[in-house]
C-alpha cells in the first residue's frame, strides 16, 4: 500500500511545523485518504476547513477506525506564504507548495471541477470510495458510516417518490428502468434551460417504448420554489421534505455543481454522467440510453467536457457534416483501447478524444489556447494546467497518434503554456 501511496502524493508531505513527512510512514493500517482540494484565498474553503478541522480531530479521538484515516490537503494556492497561512490552521499534511505537477495530476485524475472538494480514496489501489467528502463531513459528524462507501442506488433512493399530481409512488416502481438522476433547481437558469429540452427528451423516449424514467433531486431553497418548478416536471421527484436522502444521492454521485443528468442502466450502475451534454447533442434520442462513445465531434454543448481533464483534439480541414467521419475512424481504434484498459481498472479514463472541424468553436478553442491554424492539427489540452502539447505534421496516422497518447501518459511530452 505505501508504494502506491507514494506513486500518488511522492515520497514527502509537508506539515503545520513546516516538517517532512515521510508518505511511507503514515501507517500500516491506513485504508482511506481524504484528497481536501482548496486555495487559502477561497472563503467557502477556509470555512469548510473550520469543520473539516473539528471532523477529524474528533474521528482521531473516538473512532475505533482513527488510525485508518488521514487528509492530505491539495492547494492551489498560488502565494507560498497564503498557502504556509492556511497549513498552519490544519492537523494534517500538505502536499508540498512547489509540486505541482503532482497537484495537477491529482485534480485531472479524481475530475475536480470546484473547490472545496473532498474525495475520498483508497488507500491501497487510489480508486475513489467518496467523491462527495463535503456531505460526508456535514451529515456524518462523528464518522459512525466509515469508510462512506458507495452503496446501490436502490437502496440510497429507498422510499416515496412524488409526482407532480401530489400522487406517490414507491422507489421499488423503478426497477427494470433506465434511470436519470436529476440534480436541479429553479434559481439556476442553466438548469431551467436543461429541463426544457428534457421534458422532450423524456418523452420521446417514453414514446419509443423504451423503460426510461427520470429521479428529481431538488437544490432549490425553498419548498415552494421546490413545487414550482417541479410542476413543469412530468417524472418523479424525491421529496424536497427528506433532506437526508437529497444529501445521500448528492453524496453517492459527488455532484460538484448542477443541472447534472447521470443516467443509469437497470441494474442501477453509471451509463454516463454526462447527461446534460447528451440530451443536448441528441434531441430526438437517437443515441438512448448514451453509453460514453469513445470520440467526440467538439461542439458548443459538450465543449465543456474540455475543463474536466486532459482532451486529445484533433483539427481537421471539414466544413461539412460528414466529413469528419475519416477523423474519427482514425483515432476511434485508440480511443477504444484506452477506454477499456481504464475501465477494466474501474477507473475513468485519463484522457477525452475529439475530431474539430472548421467552424466557429474550433476557431475559437484555437484562438483561446493559441494554436496555430494547421490542418490536420494534433494536440492535447490540458486546461486546468493550462498546458497544452501539439504535433504538427502533414499526415497524421495510427501510430502518430497513439504514440503521442503513449508519451503523454508516460509525461514524456514537454507542455507549452496556454
Amino acid at each position: 500500500m505505501s508504494e502506491f501511496l507514494v506513486s500518488l502524493l511522492g515520497e514527502r508531505l509537508v506539515n503545520s511545523e513546516k516538517a517532512e513527512v515521510d508518505v511511507q510512514s503514515l501507517g500500516a493500517k491506513l485504508s482511506l485518504v481524504g484528497l481536501f482540494f482548496g486555495c487559502s484565498l477561497n472563503a467557502p474553503c477556509k470555512q469548510f476547513n473550520g469543520s473539516l478541522c473539528e471532523f477529524y480531530s474528533r474521528f482521531k479521538k473516538t473512532s475505533e477506525h482513527k488510525d485508518k484515516l488521514e487528509i492530505v490537503f491539495i492547494s492551489s494556492d498560488q502565494d507560498q506564504k497564503h498557502w504556509q497561512d492556511f497549513l498552519q490552521e490544519m492537523p494534517w499534511p500538505a502536499l508540498p507548495f512547489k509540486d505541482r505537477h503532482k497537484k495537477m495530476k491529482l485534480w485531472n485524475k479524481y475530475k475536480v471541477t470546484s473547490i472545496p472538494s473532498l474525495v475520498f480514496v483508497d488507500a491501497a489501489t487510489g480508486q475513489i470510495v467518496c467523491r462527495n467528502g463535503l456531505l460526508v463531513v456535514r451529515d456524518d459528524p462523528k464518522g459512525l458510516e466509515f469508510p462512506w462507501g458507495p452503496k446501490p442506488f436502490a437502496e440510497v433512493v429507498a422510499g416515496p417518490l412524488l409526482r407532480n399530481n401530489r400522487q406517490t409512488t414507491d422507489s421499488s416502481s423503478l426497477e427494470g428502468h433506465y434511470v436519470g438522476v436529476y440534480f436541479s433547481a429553479h434559481w439556476c437558469p442553466p438548469c431551467r434551460s436543461l429541463t426544457r429540452v428534457l421534458v422532450e427528451s423524456y418523452r420521446t423516449v417514453k414514446e419509443s417504448g423504451q423503460k426510461f424514467e427520470i429521479v428529481f433531486v431538488s437544490a432549490d431553497r425553498s419548498e415552494e420554489s421546490f413545487k414550482q418548478y417541479f410542476s413543469e416536471m412530468p417524472w418523479l421527484a424525491v421529496p424536497y421534505s427528506d433532506e437526508a436522502r437529497r444529501s445521500r444521492l448528492n453524496r453517492l454521485y459527488g455532484i460538484q455543481g448542477i443541472p447534472t443528468l447521470i443516467l443509469l442502466d437497470a441494474e442501477g450502475h453509471v451509463i454516463t454522467r454526462q447527461g446534460r451534454v447528451e440530451v443536448l447533442n441528441d434531441p430526438e434520442c437517437r443515441l438512448f440510453p448514451w453509453h460514453p462513445r469513445p470520440v467526440l465531434e467538439l461542439s458548443e454543448s459538450n465543449a465543456v467536457q474540455l475543463h474536466e481533464g486532459p482532451c486529445l483534439v484533433l483539427f481537421v480541414d471539414a466544413e461539412e457534416e460528414g466529413e469528419l467521419e475519416p477523423a474519427k475512424e482514425l483515432i476511434q481504434p485508440i480511443a477504444e483501447k484506452l477506454m477499456a484498459k481504464y475501465k477494466a481498472k474501474e477507473e475513468e479514463t485519463p484522457l477525452l478524444f475529439f475530431v474539430a472541424g472548421e467552424d466557429d468553436m474550433s476557431d475559437s478553442l484555437r484562438d483561446y489556447t493559441n494554436l496555430p491554424e494547421a490542418a490536420p492539427l494534433l494536440t492535447i489540452l490540458d486546461m486546468s494546467a493550462r498546458a497544452k502539447y501539439v504535433r504538427d505534421v502533414e499526415e497524421i496516422t495510427p501510430a502518430i497518434v497513439e504514440q503521442f497518447v503513449t508519451d503523454f501518459l508516460a509525461e514524456k511530452l514537454k507542455p507549452e503554456p496556454i
